[in-house]
């Protein structure tokens, strides 16, 4: 199955809750709940160095409101992007957060995450 052929807000429905998790686990800096969801791939470039160093070294990455704005989807190959406005309740003003989600293995990974 591609996830490009669901609905709105069939993806909706599926990314909200791994938004929800990611935000949540960014702000704990808990790395193996913050990756648990992610493609294989996607792993491997975040690994626990990497993301450690976000943690420690981003203050936004370790206070994201747990109110997100979803704005829309995009579909594109065998991917859709979730995109949403973020904001942190220590610093001022709004980020777009982008979660990128498709299937591996038959099941729905995240293949892509990131605060602009």
């Amino acid at each position: 199955m591609n996830i490009i052929e669901k609905t709105d807000e069939e993806i909706r429905t599926i990314a909200e809750p791994l938004w929800r998790d990611l935000v949540k686990n960014s702000n704990e800096g808990k790395y193996g709940e913050f990756v648990k969801n992610f493609s294989s791939s996607m792993a491997l470039a975040m690994d626990q160095v990497t993301v450690g160093h976000q943690f420690a070294n981003s203050e936004l990455a370790r206070s994201l409101s747990e109110d997100a704005d979803y704005l829309g989807i995009i579909r594109r190959g065998e991917h859709v992007t979730v995109l949403y406005r973020q904001r942190s309740t220590k610093k001022d003003g709004e980020w777009l957060g982008r979660l990128v989600l498709g299937y591996e293995d038959g099941k729905i990974r995240i293949f892509g995450a990131s605060i602009f």
